[in-house]
């Protein structure tokens, strides 16, 4: 028997270094454009910021033709991409509002940046085989508690604007929360793995739907338990809904029965209702959604919808095409940088910018999936479909909450808003599906199985296995 490897497919590299150029000359355009409104000159960091940013996408696209050369070569430009326009229109708020040096949000989004670009390098360097992480399955479900219980800490923990899913470390702050995600993900998909056959038994049909065992019942319960603890104790309504939309999603994908969904969406409508009648917070929420323009909710000074007005006023001042970069008046937006950036993009670049951004997100999230499909051990398929779905729901919800569609819940968009934790969380979800992809899309080898007969007559079997696995 010999083993003989077909000429090596293509790996993308090049299509990768080729859009990464792309996406950086797009992040500097938008940093130049702001310069330009401000002030009428070419900003005079521009070569740096662009010089910074292109060395670190390609610092990372080194890292993938050496670890992961079969991994998909759109998703690290379209992040890049994502990153830098976030970085132009942070700089562009702080010139709106007069930060500079130390209190400036955008030199302080670019070290972040470069935190999170080396732990996604890291991620790819040591882990060279996602199936590892199955082995961790319980270690990451109780890495994924203490990180969401670390805020209720009294040392660590620290409120901010209502909300305890902070811990402080001397002049900084993090949000444990963003890195649970991660570890909750590979839980879930560890244990769905194990025992899709047990919660895929058929069960009762109530009203057309086949629904599980009573007795299969408890990890969706528990999921939702949990999820509602995190609402309770930390006063964090888009961190349980992200949680628990996750999990749902991701048992729906192992077991393929509407039944888990029907049951998600049951119980999270009955969680809302419950956290609507308990919690002050919840109901400031909701009734700045169903009523923003009346006064007493416009001038309420905790959870009225002054924030949610002046973000839609602005993308309608947009219209669209938008006031162009630089132009408009997002700075009018409390925390334009971090909740509400996507209407800054909208009312500066307006309708078609921030399709264009969606868009963006849209190829992303897809890409992670073609990653699922493709990938031929059901661990990697439940990981990077989790993983997508998460990135897919963020936006959701966010978008959104900013357009009015649903309640504001306080998350941030992925790898574009202002804040370290969700930026360095955010690029590790990025290496997980390149190291998915990777192995989705990696070619086994070619084995030829030859045995002689009596009579020297020779009959060779080829045995093909073609990309879609990992070797």
């Amino acid at each position: 028997m010999a083993t003989v490897t077909e000429p090596a497919p293509r790996t993308g590299r090049n299509v990768e270094l080729a859009l990464l150029v792309l996406a950086v000359a797009v992040a500097m355009a938008a940093y130049a454009l702001v310069g330009l409104a401000q002030d009428g000159v070419w900003p005079p960091g521009l070569l740096g910021y662009g010089a910074g940013l292109g060395a670190l996408a390609v610092a990372l696209h080194l890292v993938l033709r050496w670890r992961a050369p079969y991994a998909d070569p759109v998703l690290l430009p379209i992040a890049t991409a994502v990153n830098g326009l976030g970085l132009a229109v942070i700089h562009r708020l702080d010139l709106a509002e007069g930060q500079s040096g130390a209190s400036a949000f955008a030199p302080r989004q670019l070290v972040w940046t470069a935190i999170g670009v080396a732990a996604a390098a890291a991620v790819l360097v040591l882990l060279r085989d996602h199936r590892i992480l199955r082995r961790y399955t319980f270690t990451a479900m109780v890495a994924g508690l203490v990180l969401l219980l670390l805020p209720l800490v009294p040392v660590l923990g620290t409120t901010i604007n209502g909300a305890r899913i902070w811990i402080r470390l001397g002049p900084l702050s993090f949000q444990p929360g963003e890195l649970a995600k991660i570890a909750l993900t590979v839980f879930f998909a560890g244990y769905l793995v194990t025992h899709r056959d047990t919660l895929s038994l058929a069960g009762r049909t109530v009203l057309g739907l086949q629904l599980p065992r009573a007795r299969d019942l408890g990890p969706i319960l528990i999921a939702w338990v949990a999820s509602m603890g995190v609402l309770v104790l930390e006063r964090d309504l888009g961190t349980s809904l992200l949680f628990f939309g996750i999990f749902v999603a991701m048992l729906y994908v192992a077991t393929q029965r509407v039944a888990w969904i029907a049951l998600g969406l049951g119980l999270f409508a009955a969680g809302a209702v419950l956290a609507w009648s308990l919690f002050d917070h919840v109901q400031g929420r909701v009734q700045a959604w169903l009523d923003p323009y009346d006064p007493a909710v416009y001038d309420a000074e905790v959870g009225g919808s002054y924030q949610l007005v002046q973000g839609l006023f602005g993308m309608a001042n947009g219209g669209l095409i938008g006031t162009g970069l630089g132009q408009g008046r997002p700075d009018i937006v409390p925390y334009a940088e971090s909740d509400f950036i996507v209407a800054a993009i909208g009312e500066e670049l307006g309708l078609a910018g921030l399709t264009a951004l969606l868009l963006l997100y849209l190829v992303l999230v897809q890409r992670g999936l073609r990653a699922a499909v493709g990938v031929r051990d059901g661990f990697g398929k439940l990981l990077a479909g989790g993983l997508a779905f998460a990135v897919a729901l963020q936006v959701f919800v966010v978008a959104g909450g900013v357009t009015r569609v649903i309640p504001l819940t306080g998350l941030t968009m992925p790898l574009l808003a202002y804040g370290g934790s969700s930026l360095v969380a955010n690029w590790m979800i990025v290496a997980l599906l390149l190291r998915v992809s990777d192995a989705a899309r990696r070619p086994a080898p070619v084995v030829v199985s030859t045995s002689s007969s009596s009579a020297d007559t020779a009959a060779t079997q080829v045995v093909a296995v073609r990309p879609g696995g990992a070797s």
